[in-house]
């Protein structure tokens, strides 16, 4: 059992080295003859088109005859001297580059008129209900947006009058759209106050996102970004601070993302910092998510969806039919949300054209995280979830320390959990998990090492429950317990297991170190292990239970 887990860690770790040091060093290598390239082209002032930069007057016309003109002379740069631009949608045309300096900003306009209605060519989730954008650009390439300037949509004045989806998304312009584009590159600038969500980048290919700052608090879907069935994307150095998610990766369509970096950013957000999905219908394979540090939002005093401290900090969601494949995450700073970690392969099976039917169940597996610190965590607990017979498989976690509120009792560890397959998938949809620390149901091929977890204030619950698992590992784990406690891992209807080297910390002696629950197919070893500050070392239904050289 531990031969094939290791040999597939190996082989994935390969397939990375090998595989990503390629595609990136040929982003880079496309991205950086650009940037030079627009760097020695013609420059195109937009009051030398007519814009007065007043803040008061349309420049909508005049930005739109610079940027034709630029395109049309074979491409350049398109700057904006120091002044405010006031602007409906305006549409980016082949190698341009939008310069904002410091002490120039573009500002949106405030009537939906100055927004024409788009409707991309495209087939997605959402392709018939969602039309307005300040910025707009489909089937182009070479764009650049770059400056440390601002762009304020101004979206809070963009009211709907309907509660659900459709009609509440027909009213709200992102800012920036990118469809079916190609070499897009959005560097330096500062985006806050998106009608809807702050930048959509859908079914585009080799795009960089550098050194960005987001605030977007104004108005409902307040994501930071959304990079939706994209290829070779790097998403590097950026802030944001966003009401809904934060580096949203989303596959409304039959296009997978795939081939993405996201490293070196800071994300504070009310809902999930960090996220693949909801919208999985192509899925995701190939993502790297690094050295980022998730915090609490600066706006603390109200939201308008989640919570201050932020829902989730990293979640993984495969609900519509697409796989989820090849995903590793390492030194990342969690602070705030209710839930460090939540994974979850459900059956929503939303369609994203008409008359889509037998959506399948995806796959999700081949997953890495290391070296996560998270504190401020609520009692819910983080919740590894899939369903039965379409396990999560091939996850491998390791070097993660977790600190969490507390406040279970032994009956919040017993709860019977409903499967919700079809239910959104949220952090909070089960509401509080078995363990304080990881609930993990319907897996195989789990691998856990190197795990610290304790909690502030009274916790009653195993720190690890572990249901329908199978073929898995469980080592060097180091929890706090109390002597409430019926256990320090608690398994049900589980398979092969192998736990070995773990350690609590107590004042009190615990119930069982082991606790087995409709165990008849259970084959477990334990080797290692200090029983000694607990009353037996396994407790529970029948179970086959192989003990080596633990401590009692």
């Amino acid at each position: 059992m531990l031969t094939e887990i290791v040999s597939w860690q190996l082989n994935l770790q390969l397939f990375y080295r090998n595989y990503f040091k390629i595609w990136v060093t040929t982003l880079v290598l496309v991205l950086r003859a650009w940037f030079g390239m627009a760097c020695q082209l013609p420059q195109y002032d937009v009051k030398d088109f007519g814009a007065s930069g007043d803040g008061h007057h349309s420049d909508t016309r005049f930005i739109q005859l610079a940027v034709d003109s630029c395109s049309a002379s074979g491409g350049g740069t398109v700057f904006f001297p120091p002044g405010e631009y006031l602007t409906g949608t305006i549409f980016l045309k082949d190698n341009v580059t939008l310069e904002v300096p410091a002490g120039s900003s573009i500002s949106g306009s405030t009537d939906i008129k100055d927004y024409p209605v788009i409707t991309p060519a495209i087939q997605y989730y959402g392709s018939n209900d969602i039309h307005f954008s300040l910025f707009y650009a489909e089937r182009k390439k070479n764009i650049s947006i770059r400056g440390s300037g601002l762009i304020d949509g101004r979206g809070g004045v963009f009211k709907d009058h309907y509660p659900s989806y459709p009609d509440h998304y027909t009213t709200r312009p992102f800012i920036l759209w990118f469809v079916l584009d190609s070499n897009v590159s959005v560097i330096d600038i500062h985006l806050q106050n998106s009608g809807y969500w702050m930048q959509h980048y859908l079914a585009c290919e080799n795009l960089l996102i550098e050194g960005i700052q987001v605030f977007n608090h104004s108005n409902k879907n307040n994501d930071m970004l959304d990079i939706d069935g994209c290829r070779n994307v790097r998403v590097l150095h950026c802030k944001g601070d966003s009401d809904d998610d934060g580096i949203t990766l989303k596959s409304m369509g039959e296009r997978p993302d795939e081939n993405i970096i996201i490293s070196n950013c800071i994300v504070s957000s009310h809902c999930n910092a960090i996220k693949c999905g909801t919208e999985s219908s192509g899925g995701f394979k190939n993502i790297i998510i690094t050295d980022c540090i998730i915090k609490p939002s600066a706006v603390s005093d109200h939201t308008i969806y989640g919570n201050p401290g932020g829902n989730s900090g990293i979640t993984l969601a495969a609900v519509d039919g697409g796989d989820l494949d090849g995903i590793t995450i390492s030194n990342i700073q969690i602070s705030g949300p209710l839930v460090p970690l939540f994974f979850r392969l459900g059956n929503r099976a939303r369609p994203y054209k008409p008359g889509q039917t037998n959506i399948p169940i995806a796959h999700f597996r081949n997953v890495m995280v290391s070296h996560i610190m998270a504190d401020g965590a609520s009692k819910l607990g983080c919740l590894i979830a899939a369903l039965p017979g379409n396990e999560i498989e091939n996850v491998q976690f390791s070097d993660i320390s977790l600190h969490f509120s507390g406040g279970g009792t032994i009956q919040d560890g017993g709860m019977k959990f409903p499967e919700n397959e079809k239910k959104y998938p949220d952090a909070e949809q089960f509401g509080m998990t078995n363990a304080y620390g990881f609930h993990i149901r319907h897996a195989r091929n789990i691998s856990m090492k190197n795990i610290t977890m304790d909690y502030a204030g009274s916790e009653e619950r195993p720190a690890l429950v572990l249901e329908d698992v199978d073929n898995s590992s469980f080592s060097d784990i180091q929890a706090k317990l109390s002597s409430k406690s019926e256990a320090f891992i608690k398994t049900i209807q589980c398979g092969k297991l192998q736990i070995t080297g773990c350690t609590i910390m107590t004042e009190g002696m615990p119930a069982a170190f082991l606790k087995c629950m409709d165990a008849s197919r259970s084959d477990i070893i334990l080797s290692g292990n200090d029983f000694r500050k607990f009353q037996h070392p396994v407790a529970g239904e029948h179970a086959k239970i192989h003990l080596y050289a633990n401590f009692q």
